[in-house]
């Protein structure tokens, strides 16, 4: 297993007990997703999993997010991930197997006040996908979209406004590692954390109107 990240110490606080290998990197940097492309192959030889996991936030009204934050944002959250996919999709094409993961958000599937970009660029993994798992239909590689909902990790502090909304509430890193692990072992092509959050994604999906009027009174 190969972990990579920005962190160096939470890398190895998360490896802590393993065998994993640790590849820091930064897919904020424009040659990111490459490099680190190169230096898992090297290490690895192949690839029979991605996860594409790497994100960042921003919170408050879209009016006053500075430019440069709204290309940060779609960057990291969309971009990087579709130039990550792009540099190791070909080895698994050539094997005729793998799996290729993305985590999502919630705020991709319902859009989240407040949170425009980010729900954009979830909403964009979420489409790249769909469109991905149509195109390789019949390569034996296979395409997993992961939703979570909020998740206890530092992606409230970094964003500048702490998780306030009492639903959903946050779940743990674990949990979400478990519901990756399950969808890759059975080929599942969605999955969401919690399952429950399936339904507003689907009122959302199937009667926009109730769900804005719901979202009006209940927040």
């Amino acid at each position: 297993m190969l972990l990579s990240g920005r962190d160096r110490r939470r890398l190895e606080e998360t490896a802590s007990g393993t065998s994993a290998v640790l590849l820091p990197a930064d897919l904020a940097a424009p040659e990111g997703a490459k490099m680190l492309a190169e230096a898992a192959l090297r290490k690895a030889g192949r690839i029979d999993v991605l996860v594409a996991g790497a994100g960042i936030g921003w919170a408050g009204p879209f009016l006053g997010m500075p430019h440069t934050d709204i290309d940060r944002v779609l960057f990291l959250d969309l971009n990087a991930a579709l130039h990550l996919v792009r540099e190791v999709l070909p080895s698994m094409v050539a094997a005729g197997r793998g799996r290729v993961v993305l985590v999502g958000s919630v705020a991709g599937s319902v859009g989240v006040r407040e949170e425009a970009v980010y729900s954009a660029a979830k909403a964009g993994l979420a489409a790249f996908a769909e469109a991905l798992r149509q195109e390789l239909r019949g390569t034996g590689v296979g395409v997993t979209l992961v939703v979570p909902g909020p998740v206890e990790t530092g992606f409230f502090a970094r964003r500048g406004r702490p998780y306030h909304r009492s639903h959903p509430r946050p779940t743990s890193p674990g949990r979400v590692a478990g519901a990756v692990w399950d969808a890759v072992s059975h080929g599942r092509d969605d999955t969401y954390v919690p399952a429950w959050l399936t339904l507003p994604a689907r009122v959302r999906a199937l009667t926009p109107g109730l769900y804005r009027r719901l979202l009006n009174r209940f927040g």
